[in-house]
């Protein structure tokens, strides 16, 4: 036994085999161009005599019609085909579907030639005539001709938050707490607008007249204008700013502001510019002015998803904000019965017409029936008074079991599911509640 063996455990121990001896013989055959110009051709005779054999005619077999499915098809595949057009003829039969364009109108177009900025009462003005005689006029040279401007926002902005600082200071009760020698007037406030092509009266269909596509920019000093508004609605118990009239076209203004989708990123300024706008007026005066108001925004907004903006837009933080919300939405219904033969005159022809609508009409428009629905709505739940006349408020409940329960789930025409799933909304969880 050589010593160099392994022992007889060691070879029962697979971990401890020695690994075989790999041999280190290499193939010496050499293959040359000849060889792999054979395998080439023997590879191509082959696929010729496959696709041949394909090609043959198959014996035994009848004709199918041309819509059906071939061999080699899978049939699961034809049924899934065969279904898709069904699906389709069906929606044809419900008419193709309208592009219904989204909310929105510009209300700014082309803009003016500034006007000679004149203001001959600013000569009295103690606060500008001790800028004058100060050692800083030396810096910015102001003369008593001239009206001083900034077009840096930063400066714009901090002379609106001064101006609203003075005039909403509460030290002193029913006085303000400066002597002001001028005041801008709500003509000077309107003349602004104007000058940058503000748009008061819109077409039929909602668009602003005169409106080129390449222009409609705001003023860029449309904050201030709004925060200034706001400032002056406040003080009102101190110095009334505007009339009655101006009160109600202001506030005009601001909802035609809230139409424009430019103005999304200022809706905070805006909320509370018509707030403050609402609580300017009196009792006596504000019964009439809300539905002043109401009637005219019915009278130039279209009758499109702009009426449902015009009306959702007003804030609910206040019992009068609620009334005009309730007022425009009714003159907003009336305003979109009115070519009918039966007009309606009041809430009760408006809900009895709404009632009558044959959802299984193929001619009934749901598109219009939607804006129906949440006009009727915001003048139903708006209104506080609503609660003391049991027949609209069950005429309104009626009306919703109709649009929640005759519509089927399954109608696919335009806006019938946004009118089912809406009536139910407010069936369960904002009457019922």
């Amino acid at each position: 036994m050589d010593v160099n063996d392994p022992l007889d455990f060691e070879l029962e121990d697979e971990f401890l085999k020695p690994p075989p001896k790999v041999s280190n013989k290499r193939r010496k055959k050499v293959i040359g161009l000849d060889d792999l110009l054979t395998d080439h051709l023997r590879e191509q005779e082959k696929l010729k005599e496959e696709q041949n054999e394909q090609e043959k005619p198959k014996t035994k077999k009848a004709k199918k019609d041309a819509s059906s499915y071939d061999d080699d098809e899978d049939p699961r595949e034809a049924y899934l085909t065969k279904l898709v057009e069904k699906c389709e003829n069906q929606l044809k039969d419900f008419g193709e579907e309208e592009d219904i364009p989204l909310w929105g109108v510009k209300v700014f177009g082309d803009k003016k030639a500034f006007p000679p900025l004149e203001f001959p009462e600013l000569g009295s003005c103690k606060l500008l005539q001790s800028f004058l005689n100060s050692e800083l006029n030396s810096v910015v040279e102001l003369a008593a001709e001239k009206v001083l401007y900034s077009s840096n926002e930063e400066l714009r902005n901090s002379s609106s938050d001064f101006w609203c600082a003075v005039l909403s200071s509460r030290k002193e009760v029913d006085q303000l707490p400066v002597e002001i020698g001028w005041f801008p007037e709500y003509s000077d406030l309107r003349t602004a607008l104007d000058t940058h092509g503000f748009l008061f009266e819109f077409s039929s269909s909602g668009e602003p007249k005169n409106l080129d596509s390449d222009t409609g920019e705001p003023p860029q000093n449309i904050r201030a204008w709004l925060k200034f508004v706001t400032a002056c609605c406040l003080i009102r118990s101190k110095r009334p700013v505007f009339s009655v009239v101006e009160a109600e076209e202001l506030i005009e203004i601001i909802i035609c502001l809230f139409l424009d989708r430019q103005f999304q990123g200022l809706l905070v300024l805006l909320n509370d510019c018509v707030e403050a706008i609402v609580n300017y007026f009196t009792d006596q005066e504000w019964h009439s002015s809300c539905e002043n108001i109401a009637k005219f925004i019915a009278s130039r907004v279209s009758k499109d998803l702009n009426c449902i903006q015009s009306v959702e837009c007003i804030p609910v933080a206040s019992s009068r904000c609620k009334q005009l919300k309730s007022a425009m939405a009714y003159q907003n219904l009336l305003s979109c019965f009115d070519g009918f033969l039966c007009q309606a005159h009041n809430g009760e022809d408006i809900l009895r017409l709404l009632r009558a609508i044959n959802f299984k009409d193929k001619s009934c428009d749901f598109f219009k029936m939607y804006i129906h629905l949440v006009l009727t709505e915001n003048w139903v739940l708006s209104n506080s008074l609503i609660e003391d006349n049991p027949v609209i408020y069950e005429m309104f409940c009626l009306f919703l079991r109709q649009c929640s329960s005759l519509i089927s789930a399954s109608d696919l025409r335009s806006y019938a599911s946004k009118v089912r799933h809406r009536a139910a909304y407010l069936m369960h969880f904002s009457i019922y509640k």
